[in-house]
């Protein structure tokens, strides 16, 4: 299915990668997942990310994918577009991924390169255009995580595939900023091609340096935030930008306050879901197994770090 992305005019903005709220018996949670579309989309972010990382997206049976694309695509309703993650271990398993996703009115596939088996660049390359070959009407997004997936995505790849109209974008979750640099000069002049962090923490640099947006997981807990940032950092306003990330970065502090007795993983996103409940955006802050859960100590922490961000509940 044909997107709504415009193929001369690269994705931007931002872009959270949306948790998936569970039930307690570990099904999808559809009533607060319809409210979290619904907060990001009123937020003014300039499109969704399911699916994801932060999405438990890997985790998921098929049901479980299907009844968030369903509910997503239904909650935005064509009013911004919504990019899936098909990431899965092999290029098989991926594509299977996608030909489900493609069922939905969807605007762009995600993938990082496959892992679990040691992979070089001659197998990523091969990857990535299996994907593209399979919807080549779809705009097709590389994601580098090679913390999470073992495998470094090269730059020199990445623009080769950019030129090659295999990929449209690339979502940057390196901490490699020699290779981010080299993808934004050398991709600059190719029309419709996105550069777009993955950091929390930097990304009015990022756009400073020419990238196009940012998918950040704090915007699960504060899109406005990083709206403002965004808006600051397109308009110049380089001391706007500043200032405001600077106070999401003692926001992102959240993921650590478990991180001495769980998985930086778990930490993370089990803090990005209890701030959500603390904001009543979701029901419960529940991770899919083996991911393990705040307790309430830790739970209580992420709510006083939310007050003093004058964070409370939403509405």
């Amino acid at each position: 299915m044909t997107g709504i992305i415009d193929p001369e005019v690269p994705l931007h903005g931002v872009i959270p990668p949306i948790t998936t709220p569970l039930t307690p018996d570990g099904e999808v949670d559809v009533a607060s997942l319809e409210r979290l579309v619904e907060f990001e989309v009123a937020a003014g972010v300039h499109a969704i990310f399911a699916l994801g990382t932060g999405g438990e997206g890997p985790y998921l049976t098929d049901d479980q994918r299907e009844t968030v694309l369903d509910t997503v695509t239904r909650v935005v309703a064509r009013r911004i577009p919504v990019l899936v993650g098909v990431t899965d271990i092999g290029t098989r398993k991926a594509l299977h991924n996608a030909a489900v996703s493609v069922a939905f009115p969807i605007d762009g596939l995600v993938s990082t390169p496959p892992f679990y088996g040691s992979v070089g660049e001659g197998e990523i390359e091969a990857h990535f255009r299996a994907l593209h070959a399979a919807h080549p009407d779809l705009p097709l997004y590389a994601y580098d995580i090679p913390a999470f997936v073992g495998v470094k995505l090269p730059a020199e790849l990445t623009v080769r595939l950019a030129h090659d109209g295999v990929i449209a974008g690339v979502k940057d979750t390196s901490d490699e900023e020699d290779g981010f640099r080299l993808i934004i000069e050398e991709t600059r002049d190719l029309p419709g091609f996105a550069v777009i962090t993955g950091s929390d923490i930097t990304g009015d640099a990022a756009i400073f340096q020419g990238a196009h947006g940012m998918i950040v997981g704090v915007a699960n807990i504060d899109p406005h935030g990083f709206v403002r940032v965004y808006d600051a950092a397109v308009a110049g306003d380089w001391d706007a930008a500043r200032s405001e990330q600077e106070r999401l970065h003692k926001l992102r502090l959240v993921a650590k306050i478990a991180a001495r007795r769980i998985s930086g993983f778990s930490a993370t996103l089990g803090a990005f879901k209890a701030a959500q409940v603390h904001r009543g955006i979701i029901a419960h802050d529940l991770l899919q197994a083996p991911l393990q859960n705040l307790d309430d100590r830790e739970r209580a922490a992420v709510v006083e770090l939310l007050r003093l961000q004058h964070l409370g509940p939403i509405g």
